[in-house]
Order: structure tokens, then sequence, then C-alpha cells
């Protein structure tokens, strides 16, 4: 990303005419990194206007501590703050006159986090000039939605621009060809694909561009779009994450080498195992092993396993149906180790993709071939994300039928 805006002579030219272009007394342009920050200060203090750089850990030649940086935009001894992912949100500089994009961003959360920072009102400030090097003109027509009170980008389609109500005192002006060109892009609506990848580059963001586990997606999804990836097993990402992490690059080193391996496969196995029941987890969990991971397991541990997990929360509720609490403590460790053998380890063994093997002296065993990467700590990582996501959508599907038939009857 660097390579296309540090050190192009010709883009620094053009933004810094368009700057010239339009008064400002007070701007603040959004960098892609430290590097870019550092460039944009260093070309426009080259050109005659004051700049600084703001970005954590600032060591750079144009760098400023962010209070002091805001102080002397305040008092005018600057004229521009070039950032990097420190006013998106939380710091306000009502008398911003110019906001300037000059990073792409997959996330129209953080698109209007960034455009909200100019649009503070304050005493003698008459307009925003916004600067958009970067192609957010492609978001720009929801912008009258939002600020006619919208709250989903995704929920509206092509709409009537000239009826929108604004709150008082807020007007917003398009060229007509501008509204036409925003009717044509609500026209070609997002599919379920995109709305997906937009709403994992959002939470990317979220997280401070850490790439989110499956638990983290589903933590802070919109809920409707978490519907859509329910709806559409093809488009779901939680039910082969890597595979769609693989797809979008996000994959690191140590998780490309599982998944170029058979742990892959494996992975995607217990990632869409079919779970009416939520027996398998505990037998997974076994052979999860708090980290430590085993290619078989024996009885005992099966019922370690087994029993931790349904002696958690209220989870006993779902071992046998209509048992009452005091049942379910008078259950000896036989009775225990009998449904755990009788039901999921019987179905891991028929319908695991020969992963799940018999092996004497143990309940039930993991193919020889896993046993390399099974010592690999991504492999680890992501065998742990799927069981907890897994868990935890079943009891969130159990808990949405309970309250389902709860309303009915």
């Amino acid at each position: 990303m660097n390579e296309t805006y540090i050190g192009n002579v010709r883009r620094y030219d053009l933004i810094y005419k368009y700057y010239r272009k339009y008064p400002s007394k007070r701007a603040l342009g959004f960098c892609c990194s430290r590097q870019h920050a550092e460039e944009m200060a260093k070309e426009f203090c080259k050109r005659g206007v004051e700049a600084v750089a703001v970005y954590s850990n600032a060591d750079g030649e144009f760098s400023e501590d962010r209070e002091k940086a805001v102080e002397k935009l305040k008092k005018q001894e600057i004229k521009v703050i070039f950032s990097v992912d420190m006013f998106n949100e939380g710091v306000d500089i009502a008398s911003l006159d110019m906001v300037m994009f000059l990073r792409p961003t997959e996330s129209p959360v953080v698109l209007l986090q960034q455009l909200g920072r100019g649009l503070r009102t304050s005493r003698g400030k008459e307009y925003l000039n916004v600067l958009d090097f970067i192609g957010n003109y492609e978001k720009a027509g929801r912008a009258p939605f939002l600020l006619s009170g919208g709250k989903s980008f995704v929920e509206r389609s092509a709409g009537d621009y000239y009826r929108l109500e604004y709150p008082d005192d807020c007007i917003v002006d398009f060229d007509m060809r501008l509204v036409d060109l925003f009717k044509e892009l609500d026209k070609k609506s997002l599919s379920i694909r995109d709305r997906i990848r937009q709403e994992y580059y959002r939470i990317k963001e979220l997280l401070d561009d850490k790439v989110p586990t499956r638990m983290e997606l589903f933590t802070y999804m919109e809920d409707d779009i978490y519907q859509h990836c329910m709806k559409n097993a093809k488009e779901n990402p939680f039910r082969r994450y890597m595979d769609f992490l693989y797809e979008l690059h996000e994959l690191s080193a140590d998780e490309e080498i599982v998944y170029n391996s058979i742990g892959r496969e494996f992975l995607s196995l217990i990632e869409t195992t079919d779970m009416q029941k939520v027996y398998k987890m505990p037998i997974l969990y076994s052979f999860y092993n708090h980290g430590d991971v085993r290619l078989a397991v024996t009885d005992d541990e099966v019922l370690e396993s087994w029993k931790e997990f349904f002696n958690t929360g209220t989870n006993w509720k779902d071992l046998v149906t209509d048992m009452s609490y005091s049942d379910y403590k008078k259950m000896t460790d036989r009775q225990h180790l009998s449904k755990a053998k009788s039901m999921p380890i019987k179905f891991l063994k028929a319908s695991g993709k020969g992963f799940f093997v018999e092996k004497e002296n143990y309940a039930l065993a993991i193919r020889e071939e896993l046993a390399e990467i099974a010592e690999h700590e991504a492999f680890k990582l992501q065998m742990k994300d799927i069981l907890d996501y897994r868990t935890m959508e079943y009891y969130r599907r159990r808990y949405d039928l309970s309250a389902h038939i709860f309303s009915v009857y």
C-alpha cells in the first residue's frame, strides 16, 4: 500500500494543489502509515505550509505528540495534522474546516468517524471542505442517508435524495450530476459476499487492525449480517474460516503452514460437523486438552472432559431431556461414559471422514498423520477458536429456540 502513497511526487502536487484551492485554517489528513504521515508533513512543510505527523509512539522528524499538535492547530501555529488512526473517534477539534481522505478504508463506519471529525460546529466556522483522494466518492452517496437519521448502510436502497429530511441547521448540497451518480451506485447493491467482507474489515479496524478470530467476528458482527451468514452456507465464513482468510490474504505465515497441511481438512471437519446436540464438543475438547493436543484419549480422559463440560453453568440440561439437576448429580461415571460412547464417539467414528479411528486401550483416536501439525501453535489456536465458537453458537441457537417456544406458549 505504501508504494502508492509514498514517494509519489505527482500525488503530493495534486494534494497540495487542491489544499490551496480551498481556503483552510485548520486541516486534518488521514494517512495509511507512519511513513505516509511523515512524508505528507514533510512535503507540506517544504511547500511552506506548517504541518506535523501524529501517530502512536511518535519518533519521526515531523512527528508531534497528539495533545500538543491539537493545541498548535487550534492556535494556528500549524495548519495541518497528518494522522494515522489517532483521530477516528474520541478527539474533537471543532474548528476543523478541512478533512482530507488520504488512505483507503473498507469500513463505512470508520469513514463516517473520519468525516465526523470535521462536522463539529464552532464559533465563526461556516463550512467544512472534504478532499477525497482515495475513491471514497463510491461511499459518498451514503452521507445524505446517514445525516437524515438512517442507522445502517445495508438497509437502504436507491432513494430520492431531494426528499430526505435533515436536522436543523444541516445543509447537504450535492451537484445534480453527483446525485445521479449516487443513484447509479445505489443500484449496484452489495452481494451477501461483499457485505460479509465489508463487515469483516470493519471489525478488523475496530480491533486496531488485528485479524479477528471466529469468536471476535461473531461478537462484533452486526446481527442482520450474522443472520445472512447463517442462512447462506456457501458464503458463511464461520464454516471454513481459514479459506475465508486465505481468499483475503489475511493468513499469517504460521497459519499458512497449517492451511497447506492436512490440518486444514481436520479443522474444516470440526467446523462443519453436524451438531444437533452438543455432545461432540466435550469429546473434541478432550483432544484439545487445554492446548496440549492429544492424538488419542482414554476412557478416563473422555470422562474428565465430559464432566467438566456438563458441570459448567447449566450445560447439564442438554445431557438428557427433562432431567432435573438432582438426577444429573446422581449419574455415575459409568453412565456418563456410556452416554459419551453411545453417541458422540460413535458418530465421530462414523462421520469423521476417516480422521477419528479406533485404537487399542483408547476410547477414540485421531489419525497419526496429524501428529506433526497438531504440535503447531497456530493449529492449536485455530482448534480452540472453532470449539469455543461452535459451543457458543449451539447455545445461542438453543436460547433463540427456547425464547421462541416461550413466546408462543
